[in-house]
């Protein structure tokens, strides 16, 4: 269960970086009514859903829109920006201010009054964008408009308008520099070109490297590694977990499932049937008990098929993180909590089991054993089912197509393997312990899992509306008093209304019976698990539950001062430093108002092995691609699709190099390269998972010492 958020929001925000931007922008220039010595430049922004443009007040916050003058001439500015409709303002938990932004549509208008004469105003209008799992770049919209005297006269192409977002694939989202018919008929060219004029486009947006890094011998790192990453990114695209795992799972699963009550009475009953079936031939009985064992596993790995086909492979791997379906399932575990707590009986309708039982009655051969088989698992649901429902439930939330399928074989393996064993060897069944309130108390246990695990669910639909209920302290608290109960109840100390009284010689009930040393062992672990969690009420990092515990800025008191800060900030530097170090990088595409680095930095960063990680086998390079630390000169690029950009800030620097080194814009997005800047891994986003980090991070670190 180390997979339950985040890869359905990742994979959204891949789509939207390699298909089209999540923000269309357009600038237009308007006369005022009525005035003829004002002029409105008027910024639209059509927003996609679930995405913000922020507005110009976010002091702190996130990327703050500016409206930036380069040229002004025979005009002056005329009051500030002007939205419309009136921005959102809310308190954002993260940067501890309020925020302002547009959702779905807005402009911001800037009016000019003209001065007389020929007139001439250019410049950009920059704007910060964020859902809630990723940040763009900031993004700006120029425009360049003249005209003569105080009748505003449009250039040849106002009809069209400038500052338009553009959707290539491993660009920006900009469409910048003065509008005119020629720079249109440009534009339709390039539109126009060939994949080998695209790819000679790439090579000379390579070849501006030598003005981007101002030093000599700087080009190599500039060059676009795109491919490379893909190649490495498809590689590394592998289930939460391997089949392996999730078959051992299943294993486990149907060894706890074979030790119910509505299981482990049946095998003494089935063997012997078998036995006697075939009394005269022993081996028939034993070929008729394998086919018997064989029939449960088809119908349990036919389940795991079902399930595939139900939800579909693309759905599977949607349903992690999907609101509403976290919902059902964390109801549904608490329905099976409730059934093997002592609440109520989860059965199938009895006529079922009838009918089937008289089919296996009136048929003979291969088909006869194939119904009672099919008879059991029916019978045994009440059991079998909630573990089963937990099984699937964590299988499809894996990632995996084929998990449920895996896991299901496991699961009819380990279940059926006894009934086959037993009628081999009869004389086993003399030293296989018997029924008794053993068998409640592995129930018990179960149902408590089962509640703990729905919390986790619950977790992922909180955190996806922003209900704020279950805050790590929450959870933990939760998770802390269920494992307590559970040890309370091992020790017996906490009674159940299906556990069964026990009497002593005089017919008494015994009030507190005796428990054996593998119950009071195990009481003893569970109590342990309870008292280790804790100190995370205080923000330790509680690496055991870490996949499961909500992410820890959501914890209001954290005494935990782990912290990681990256040594350069700086490309160049920081490659220099690592070549001279002999360490491969993490480059850390980041930004000051980027909610999703700063979780990242909160709960995946501070762990012990990520810290040791990070600090000692890497040089960290973290690059603000909103840094407003303006660039001794601009330096003017040429972007994939032929038009031009101008990079005018460090921000822009590094925002660039994301984009064409990459292929990415969205942060939090780190990269592991060796000192030629060539990855190492591929790329990891904003996920909270330690362990996945950890994997990560190794893996980069085994491949640069090869």
């Amino acid at each position: 269960m180390k997979k339950f958020f985040c890869t359905f929001f990742l994979l959204l925000a891949c789509a939207i970086v390699f298909a089209q931007s999540p923000v269309k922008a357009t600038v237009t220039q308007k006369p005022v009514s009525g005035h003829d010595d004002l002029i409105d430049l008027i910024f639209s922004f059509a927003i996609d859903p679930g995405w913000h443009v922020y507005g110009p007040d976010n002091d702190g916050g996130p990327t703050a829109m500016s409206f930036n003058i380069e040229q002004l001439e025979g005009a002056k500015l005329e009051g500030v920006l002007r939205l419309a409709p009136v921005p959102k303002r809310v308190y954002d938990n993260v940067f501890g201010c309020e925020v302002t932004y547009f959702e779905s549509k807005g402009t911001a208008t800037q009016r000019l009054r003209l001065t007389g004469g020929a007139w001439k105003a250019a410049g950009y209008l920059e704007y910060g964008t964020c859902n809630d799992e990723a940040c763009m770049p900031p993004t700006p919209v120029e425009f360049s408009f003249e005209g003569e005297g105080k009748t505003l006269q449009d250039p040849p192409s106002a009809a069209s308008p400038a500052g338009t977002l553009n959707s290539s694939r491993f660009e920006p989202p900009v469409r910048e520099g003065t509008v005119t018919d020629e720079g249109r008929e440009q534009g339709k060219q390039d539109e126009e070109a060939s994949a080998d004029e695209a790819e000679t486009d790439t090579t000379a947006q390579t070849q501006t490297a030598p003005s981007l890094t101002g030093r000599a011998g700087g080009e190599s790192l500039w060059t676009p590694v795109i491919d490379e990453l893909h190649a490495l990114d498809a590689a590394s695209d592998t289930q939460s977990r391997s089949l392996l795992g999730i078959f051992l799972l299943g294993v486990v699963g149907g060894l706890i499932a074979l030790l119910t009550p509505c299981v482990w009475p049946i095998i003494p009953m089935t063997v012997s049937f078998f036995l006697k079936r075939s009394k005269d031939d022993k081996k028939k009985g034993i070929t008729d008990a394998v086919l018997y064992g064989l029939s449960i596993v088809v119908i349990y790995v036919g389940l795991g098929l079902l399930v595939t086909l139900i939800w579909g492979p693309s759905s599977l791997n949607a349903l992690s993180t999907n609101a509403i379906f976290n919902l059902f399932l964390f109801a549904l575990l608490v329905v099976f909590a409730a059934s093997f707590l002592g609440g109520f009986e989860i059965m199938l309708p009895s006529s079922w089991s009838t009918k089937i039982d008289e089919k296996a009655s009136s048929t003979t051969g291969l088909l006869s054993i194939f119904f009672m088989a099919l008879t059991l698992v029916l019978v045994s649901f009440s059991c079998t089912g909630p573990i089963i429902g937990l099984l699937l439930v964590d299988m499809v939330t894996s990632g995996s197509v084929v998990a449920p399928t895996v896991g299901m074989l496991g699961f009819a393996l380990a279940l059926a393997a006894p009934f086959t064993l037993f009628a081999m060897f009869p004389t086993w069944l003399k030293s296989a312990p018997k029924s008794g309130n053993w068998m409640n108390v592995i129930k018990v246990v179960l149902g408590l899992v089962e509640l703990a695990f729905a919390l986790k669910f619950l977790s992922v639909a909180d955190l996806a509306y922003g209900w704020r209920l279950l805050d790590r302290e929450t959870f933990l608290c939760l998770w802390i008093l269920i494992f307590a109960l559970m040890g309370f109840y091992l020790l017996g100390w906490i009674r159940l209304p299906h556990d069964e009284d026990e009497y002593d010689d005089d017919g008494n009930v015994i009030v507190r019976p005796k428990i054996g040393v593998t119950r009071f062992l195990s009481a003893l672990c569970v109590l342990a698990f309870a008292l280790y969690m804790v100190p995370g009420l205080w923000g330790a990092p509680c690496k055991a539950v870490s996949a499961f515990a909500p992410p820890m800025w959501t914890q209001d008191f954290n005494l935990n001062q782990n912290t990681v800060e990256a040594s350069y900030t700086d490309y160049e530097e920081g490659m220099a430093a690592a070549r001279r170090l002999g360490k491969p990088v993490m480059l850390d595409f980041t930004g000051f108002g980027c909610v999703n680095c700063r979780k990242m930095e909160a709960a995946v960063w501070p762990d012990a092995r990520v810290r040791q990680l990070m600090t000692e086998d890497y040089v960290l390079v973290s690059l603000y691609v909103d840094d407003k630390t303006p660039l001794s000169d601009p330096i003017e690029v040429t972007e994939v699709d032929g038009t031009t950009r101008k990079l005018r800030t460090i921000g822009d620097r590094w925002s660039y190099l994301q984009r064409t080194k990459f292929g990415a814009q969205t942060q939090p997005f780190y990269v592991l390269v060796d000192h030629d800047a060539r990855p190492l891994a591929g790329s990891f986003s904003y996920k909270e998972d330690v362990p996945e980090f950890v994997s990560w991070l190794e893996g980069g670190l085994k491949r640069f010492k090869k």
